[in-house]
């Protein structure tokens, strides 16, 4: 789960793809985040990307860096805990402009059941299960 954390966090922007009933959606992102040894990420609650997760928790994300890419196939399971939030936050203080960990709006989900394949043109796939 780390090797997938430290490419995320190289790749800056990933992107995360929802459905929305039958219509994929995907939009950049750039939370990534370990807690209690699970891989979070963030959004707010009143964005589409929220209740798209909510009707349907499968999502996969998509980045590049280094001239490989990685995609990863989970479930982003909801952690409603305060202290979830915040620890996010204090990863991006940068967010404390748009969040706070109380404000009913911060949400971060951990990824379940994933699996991440990175692969480049010239070695062989590396998936890690987590």
């Amino acid at each position: 789960m780390k090797e997938v954390y430290d490419f995320l966090k190289k790749c800056e922007t990933y992107y995360i793809a929802t459905m929305d009933g039958d219509q994929p959606r995907v939009r950049p992102f750039g939370t990534v985040d370990i807690f209690e040894d699970k891989l979070y990420i963030q959004t707010g609650k009143i964005k589409n990307v929220s209740k798209q997760i909510h009707a349907n928790p499968k999502i996969e994300i998509c980045g590049m860096a280094d001239g490989k890419w990685i995609r990863i196939e989970a479930l982003a399971i909801e952690d409603d805990r305060i202290e979830a939030r915040q620890h996010m936050l204090d990863t991006y203080p940068s967010l404390l402009k748009m969040y706070a960990a109380d404000d009913g709006n911060t949400e971060v989900f951990y990824l379940e059941d994933a699996t991440a394949t990175i692969s480049s043109l010239m070695d062989k796939p590396v998936i890690i299960q987590f």
